[in-house]
């Protein structure tokens, strides 16, 4: 899983990619293609 500055852009690789909130940090998870896989602090 990547570490990124902005989700955004890491949103835009892949249209299944999904932004959700866990714990009080931001994920992206792609249920497709996992390696589409970010964080952000």
């Amino acid at each position: 899983m990547k570490v990124v500055k902005s989700l955004k852009t890491a949103k835009n690789r892949h249209p299944d990619c999904q932004i959700v909130k866990r714990r009080g940090r931001m994920f992206v998870i792609c249920k497709t293609n996992p390696r589409f896989k970010a964080v952000q602090k």
